[in-house]
């Protein structure tokens, strides 16, 4: 086979029930010129022989076994065999629409400024049973331009990891996917972008994001809340560093334990908090490790300080952002949400 226009990698672990629907939306795209290479990650069930089956069907499908075990692993296995122009994420309980692999490898050819090109996803699952699973893909659907995406990077992972879609060369020009204690997809979006990477997204719902009760995000313990706060602390200090002048104060918004505990992971990595803000009367005048706690209403000058937004209370990031626009501070100059 001549090289094809994309790439679409797949790692698959005991997959043999959902297999057939999110191969058989790869297979019904209209553009034409793909390979699919699925990785399997030392699964148990027949999910390697249904793999293997499908692709004597179609030689674009290519099965392989990863190299080692786990999700990272399967991942760069897949990286080290794609020949296509651009590599496409997918996952094996999620769906393509059939003109998601031409819509975003066109939009991608269209902008070459632009090294990662998302979608908007469409919640597959129950809404009212999942609510904070589907409020999660409400907020990624709002988050569409690379401006957009870059300043809300680290309140969590501003991309459906299966709704990628990015050009061949950025893992090997800015790292693949990373083994540690740590979300492996958000962490390879922070270090892209702050190696400079644009990323932006297809404004249409390309991809169903099923909310699998298997799903890694749900089951391992990477992906919990504390890993997602050790992860991001260290590429906001390095932006704190390169963006905040030193005769600025750092602030803290939010003074409540698990908001200073979170945010104390930043001082392992040379950030000096030097206060909070807290809407709480009875938190405004004391001090938490000898920092002291203000109300909002005593913020002092932008140019003053910088605010690193940490309450992550539901409607809460909405609020903390519109006090600070009413009071003159612009978010990326003088502010960054964290939570």
């Amino acid at each position: 086979m001549d090289a094809p226009i994309v790439s679409v990698l797949i790692p698959v672990r005991n997959a043999a029930e959902t297999l057939n629907r999110a191969i058989a939306s790869i297979s019904g795209q209209t553009l034409r010129e793909w390979e699919l290479i699925a990785v399997d990650d030392f699964s148990e069930d027949s999910s390697f022989a249904l793999l293997e089956r499908l692709a004597r069907t179609d030689p674009r499908m290519r099965p392989v076994k990863s190299n080692s075990r786990g999700i990272v692993s399967a991942l760069n296995t897949g990286l080290e065999l794609a020949r296509g122009r651009f590599i496409a994420r997918m996952d094996v309980d999620d769906y393509s629409h059939p003109d998601r692999l031409q819509t975003q490898a066109a939009f991608l050819a269209e902008h070459p400024q632009i090294g990662v090109a998302a979608c908007l996803v469409e919640f597959g699952g129950d809404r009212l049973r999942n609510a904070g699973f589907a409020m999660h893909v409400d907020w990624l659907n709002t988050l569409i331009s690379h401006e957009q995406i870059s300043l809300n990077r680290f309140v969590e992972s501003p991309l459906a990891h299966p709704s990628v879609m990015f050009r061949r060369e950025l893992p090997d020009r800015f790292g693949r996917y990373r083994e540690g204690d740590f979300p492996e997809d958000y962490e390879l979006w922070l270090r892209w972008l702050e190696a400079g990477v644009r990323i932006a997204k297809v404004p249409r719902q390309l991809l169903i994001w099923h909310d699998s009760p298997n799903r890694l995000s749900r089951t391992d313990p990477r992906y919990r809340a504390e890993a997602f706060y050790k992860c991001k602390a260290e590429y906001i200090a390095r932006w704190l560093h390169a963006n905040v002048t030193m005769n600025r104060r750092i602030l803290v918004w939010g003074a409540g334990r698990e908001t200073r505990l979170r945010a104390e992971y930043l001082t392992k990595h040379g950030v000096e908090i030097h206060g909070y803000i807290d809407i709480d009367p009875k938190k405004q005048m004391r001090r938490f490790r000898d920092r002291p706690v203000i109300g909002p209403e005593t913020l002092p000058a932008p140019n003053d300080v910088f605010v690193l937004g940490y309450v992550s209370k539901r409607g809460a990031r909405e609020l903390i952002r519109a006090r600070l626009l009413n009071a003159g501070y612009a978010e990326g100059r003088d502010f960054l949400m964290a939570a």
